[in-house]
């Protein structure tokens, strides 16, 4: 392979790890937030009662 062909290969390597490194730490950011949000509302809910 030429010198340039590997060095595309390594770049895509590289972009894929990052889109998927990306794409786990927006899902983990959603979840959380979601648990915080649904916390939060069930605090409120449990005071509002009392």
């Amino acid at each position: 392979m030429k010198e340039s062909s590997k060095f595309t290969v390594l770049l895509s390597v590289v972009s894929a790890l990052a889109a998927v490194a990306a794409a786990v730490v927006a899902a983990t950011l959603y979840f959380e937030k979601k648990r915080k949000d649904e916390e939060e509302l069930e605090h409120y809910l449990d005071c509002s009662i009392q």
